[in-house]
């Protein structure tokens, strides 16, 4: 098979293209990504593989994403402009990357004749619905311009499975973490910003009281699910949308405390104000992907914040050294 990976060289998909280029079921990996949140670092090791092929430009441009689409197989889409305050602060830009983007790809493998796409959807699908855990089928209104946007692409989704014969699987990602994922920038992830803060010995920030709970997700386990839902030949698969979480919800203060353990450190957390858009509570039930993926989540929160916190730490050294 030969795979487009959008966003390759982002946190998520160039972790995936690692995975894809060492499977046997893989010919070929074309990298898209314009590089805005993505970097060259993450795929610099692939760069002298004959399987692999990067291409920087825009989803938000057809006729590249027509380009990139050519001769390809199989689409996997991470390619989205991430982060709750992000959108809020520019949604417009949230939205012509997120949804015109998006549609661009979807539209792009329609028109090449591609059989699949799976995309990166959002557990911020669910929005204001309060029941635990999170089920597929329930969904509540979104709290931001970034759950928007994801939403919107379940729906486009749906309507190009419906008539344009093209199979699409939606993964709603929880808190994904792990290797490559930038701890740099206004709009950071809460746990390369801890980590970044535990080795540098400075106490990071909390938003609100550290209650505030996730279902964090070693990025392994997401990589997992795309191999999975690219190649699964279970009909019952295809044209549905997944949960990829552990199932497991960890609140920020036990988040820090597993994260201060391993580093070490006996630094104290400063606490600031919520964050607009944020949901309270967040945990996934993954039983849909366990029974038509075959998805089984192999490394736990606390196995993938060891691996992480280990691959940031020599890091730190390789730099200092």
């Amino acid at each position: 098979m030969r795979i487009l990976v959008t966003g390759g060289a982002g946190f998520i998909g160039s972790n995936l293209v690692a995975a894809l280029l060492q499977d046997e079921r893989v010919s070929f990996v074309r990298v898209l990504d314009n590089l805005a949140t993505g970097s060259l670092n993450n795929i610099s090791a692939f760069t002298g593989n004959l399987k692999f092929e990067f291409i920087e430009g825009d989803i938000r441009d057809y006729n590249t994403c027509l380009a990139a689409c050519t001769n390809i197989d199989l689409v996997c889409h991470q390619a989205a402009l991430g982060s709750v305050p992000r959108s809020i602060n520019d949604p417009l830009t949230t939205n012509e990357v997120n949804i015109t983007g998006t549609l661009n790809i979807f539209t792009a493998a329609k028109d090449k004749r591609i059989k699949r796409v799976v995309y990166a959807a959002s557990s911020s699908t669910y929005g204001d619905h309060q029941d635990l855990p999170k089920q597929e089928d329930n969904i509540g209104n979104p709290l931001s311009p970034y759950a928007v946007t994801k939403l919107v692409n379940e729906l486009y989704a749906r309507v190009y499975s419906d008539l344009f014969e093209i199979e699409m699987i939606g993964l709603r990602y929880f808190n994904i973490f792990g290797p490559r994922q930038n701890p740099d920038g206004p709009y950071a992830a809460v746990i390369p910003l801890f980590i970044e803060a535990l080795l540098n010995s400075k106490p990071p920030t909390i938003n609100g009281d550290g209650q505030h709970s996730r279902d964090f997700t070693y990025v392994e386990n997401a990589v997992q699910a795309n191999i999975l839902s690219l190649f699964t030949e279970n009909n019952n698969a295809v044209n549905q949308v997944y949960n990829i979480a552990c199932g497991v919800q960890t609140s920020l203060n036990e988040l820090f405390a597993i994260l201060k353990k391993e580093a070490g450190s006996n630094l104290k957390p400063l606490h600031g104000p919520e964050r607009n858009g944020d949901v309270k509570h967040s945990m996934a039930d993954i039983s849909k992907a366990k029974k038509l993926l075959g998805y089984e989540p192999a490394i736990s929160v606390d196995e993938g914040l060891k691996k992480t916190i280990k691959w940031y730490s020599e890091k730190v050294e390789r730099f200092r050294s």
